[in-house]
């Protein structure tokens, strides 16, 4: 009998040892890993300069609190701040995707005096109570996560947020890409649209770049393709490479007071070195370029496999949208050809690998998916 809460429907399989886009279960059989734990695995399985990292730092120190002087998360903000693009924006670090946005949200609160929240349908933000209140799914919406203060407008209608956004508004929290909702790509114009109206009634932007940041569209954050500047960036997943830690990049508006945010765990030391490891490797390794490159060839190599209904995404953050149910495709992805990939709703297959994906890695998938395809027909 299990003494864990029965919250997730889990695959008998029980991944024991991880390298690069591969994992090996228990029995020893190797399955390519197109998914990486939900856009958590960015520069690939047990790298070893980000294993390097976190020994040494173990065998050092591992935690202390936000009391003292700690010069990784310097190191960390500094090293963010360049490779993002973003380099007069501040840093505050906590645990994870959820927290960041709760963060976000609160901060927006405090500068604007508001309590009015704008998000959009078919958004995920995250599970504790502020995320999930702008999460559009009632049903992981408690009694207890009041949501009476947020009003869910149409994904990139432009016409909508027009309206939708005024004086009276804190924030406008949204995906650049939408991940839980099926690899929505926001448009230039509807990012653009919330830039300005932001500016016109003084509500904050917030872009929710948990799943579409760090480098997975091809740019360092997926709302640079609009030319736009947030007040607020979210991220976590990607940012650890495993490791639990989010952060929120803040615009210079903004200003801190001490007590005005806190974390007891967030930026510690182990979370530190890991957020380091990954953004060295993503700059010594050219990772954000070979999402572009590796994202277009599955792009294309989908295209010529065909049957789908939609073929959505950017860089490696993909969605294809079929007019069945996929239940039976991944599952045969990953029993009869060792391949893990995700899913978004009951049509859509999603795709988000590790940035180092390789062409071998994506090779296997397209002559899987290709296989199963054809047996549809």
């Amino acid at each position: 009998m299990s003494n864990l809460f029965d919250v997730y429907p889990v695959y008998d399989i029980e991944p024991v040892k991880a390298l690069g886009s591969y994992l090996w279960d228990q029995n020893g059989t190797k399955y390519t890993d197109l998914y990486g734990g939900h856009a958590v695995i960015s520069v690939g399985h047990c790298h070893p300069y980000y294993v390097e990292m976190l020994t040494r730092q173990m065998n050092a120190i591992s935690f202390y609190s936000n009391s003292v002087r700690i010069g990784l998360q310097e190191e960390l903000a500094e090293k963010l701040g360049v490779l993002s693009g973003y380099p007069d924006y501040k840093l505050f670090l906590c645990n994870s995707g959820a927290e960041a946005n709760e963060n976000a949200l609160k901060l927006a609160s405090f500068h604007t005096g508001r309590t009015k929240v704008v998000a959009f349908k078919k958004g995920f933000h995250g599970r504790t109570a502020g995320a999930v209140a702008a999460t559009d799914n009632p049903s992981i919406v408690a009694p207890v996560n009041y949501n009476q203060h947020v009003s869910f407008l149409p994904y990139n209608d432009v016409e909508a947020s027009e309206i939708g956004i005024d004086a009276e508004v804190c924030a406008v929290i949204v995906e650049g890409i939408q991940g839980v909702g099926g690899i929505h790509v926001a448009t230039d114009e509807f990012l653009q649209t919330l830039r300005r109206k932001g500016d016109e009634t003084g509500a904050v932007l917030i872009l929710d770049s948990v799943q579409c940041g760090y480098g997975r569209t091809g740019k360092f954050f997926s709302h640079q393709f609009s030319g736009i500047h947030p007040d607020l960036m979210t991220m976590a997943k990607g940012m650890g490479n495993g490791f639990p830690i989010g952060g929120v990049m803040i615009s210079p508006k903004f200003k801190a007071s001490y007590g005005l945010l806190g974390t007891t765990f967030g930026g510690n030391h182990l979370a530190c070195a890991a957020g380091v490891a990954v953004l060295d490797i993503m700059k010594d390794e050219n990772l954000i370029e070979n999402a572009t490159k590796m994202g277009e060839y599955l792009m294309e190599g989908i295209r010529r496999i065909g049957g789908y209904k939609e073929l959505r995404g950017r860089g490696l953050m993909i969605g294809i949208e079929y007019d069945f149910p996929i239940k039976d495709l991944r599952n045969k992805l990953l029993f009869d050809h060792k391949l893990f990939t995700g899913v978004a709703g009951a049509n859509t297959l999603r795709l988000l690998p590790s940035l180092a994906l390789g062409r071998k890695e994506a090779d296997a998938f397209l002559e899987a998916l290709e296989t199963e395809i054809t047996q549809l027909d």
